[in-house]
């Protein structure tokens, strides 16, 4: 059996008060992501520039911290640090789906190959897409779209 797992990239805009990590992000952006993997996935995690793998139900503290701009090295790094916590919280990656929701600078340096090379498949729905056309892709898979 296959198991889904959604990870979603963090953005800039978020609460300005410690609160579970699912609810710490605010953009429209990252609403649409999280929404799009609450329903495709059995289960999701974030990608924090800061913390790396984040449980949807971890109390954070708001931060800024940005892996946009950061040099390879510490993409890699990052990158190396999020495979090992999936490890940890996953075991094996056999027979796991990893539905990627994040921009290139958080799959493109590693963690897609890592995940591959570790046994899972990988998968990122909006890849090749602009932020607007994500936000349009998300705003017609919506739970809500078409029910308004």
């Amino acid at each position: 059996m296959t198991t889904r797992i959604g990870l979603v990239g963090c953005v800039s805009e978020k609460h300005n008060r410690p609160v579970p990590a699912r609810d710490l992000y605010r953009s429209a952006l990252f609403l649409g992501r999280r929404r799009y993997v609450e329903e495709s996935c059995d289960d999701w995690f974030i990608l924090s520039a800061k913390h790396g793998l984040v449980r949807q139900d971890e109390v954070l503290e708001p931060y800024d911290q940005a892996l946009t701009g950061a040099g390879r090295a510490i993409k890699r790094a990052w990158a190396t640090r999020v495979i090992e916590q999936l490890m940890e919280v996953l075991g094996p990656f056999d027979g796991t789906t990893f539905e990627v929701h994040a921009g290139a600078d958080y799959f493109g340096f590693g963690l897609e190959d890592g995940l591959i090379e570790r046994g899972g498949q990988v998968e990122v729905p909006t890849h090749g897409l602009r932020v607007g056309e994500q936000l349009q892709f998300y705003a017609r898979r919506s739970p809500t779209a078409g029910h308004e």
